[in-house]
C-alpha cells in the first residue's frame, strides 16, 4: 500500500527544492545581506522569501490603485539586485540595476553592463508586487536572468565596453 502525500506537503517539498534555484539563491543572499543586526538569523530562507508570495486572496484584498510602501519598494529593489547578480555570475560582466519609480507605483527598472541595457522592465501597480507562489517568483526571476545573459552573449563587445 503506497502512502499518499498531502498537497501541502508536496508544495513544501517543492519550495525546499526551489531554494537551490540560481535566482532564488541570489535573492536569499540579498535578503541576508540586509540583516546587519542579526535579526533574521533564526529565520529560514523560506520564511524570508514569504513577503514575495502573495496569494490570490491577499491580492483581492489589495486596492487596485495605491502608493507602494517603502518595504515593497525595498523588496522590488532586492529582486532586481538578485537578477543582476545572477547575470553577473553567469557572464562575468558587472551588472548595475537602476530603478525610477513615481509615487503612484509606476516606473521602469533597467539593468546595464558596459554600455548595454541587458534587462528593461516597465513597472506598474508596484504596490501589488509579488507572485502567487515561490515557483512563479523563481520563474519570473530566471526569465529575466536568461534575458540578460542572452543580451550579453549577443552583444558582448558593447557589454564589455567602458
Amino acid at each position: 500500500m503506497s502512502e499518499v502525500q498531502e498537497p501541502a506537503a508536496d508544495a513544501a517539498t517543492a519550495d525546499e527544492a526551489l531554494l537551490q534555484d540560481r535566482f532564488i539563491r541570489e535573492l536569499v543572499k540579498q535578503l541576508r545581506a540586509q540583516d546587519t543586526h542579526g535579526t533574521w538569523e533564526g529565520k529560514g530562507d523560506l520564511q524570508l522569501l514569504q513577503p514575495y508570495v502573495i496569494t490570490a486572496e491577499q491580492r483581492r484584498e489589495m486596492p487596485l490603485m495605491g502608493d507602494p510602501d517603502p518595504e515593497t519598494l525595498w523588496r522590488l529593489d532586492l529582486f532586481h539586485n538578485a537578477i543582476g547578480l545572477a547575470i553577473e555570475r553567469a557572464t562575468g560582466c558587472m551588472v548595475s540595476p537602476m530603478m525610477k519609480m513615481s509615487h503612484e507605483g509606476f516606473g521602469r527598472a533597467v539593468l546595464t553592463t558596459g554600455r548595454l541595457i541587458v534587462v528593461n522592465r516597465y513597472l506598474r501597480d508596484v504596490h501589488r508586487f509579488g507572485y502567487p507562489s515561490l515557483k512563479k517568483l523563481a520563474d519570473a526571476g530566471n526569465k529575466l536572468v536568461d534575458e540578460g545573459i542572452s543580451m550579453i552573449e549577443k552583444y558582448r563587445e558593447v557589454a564589455t565596453y567602458g
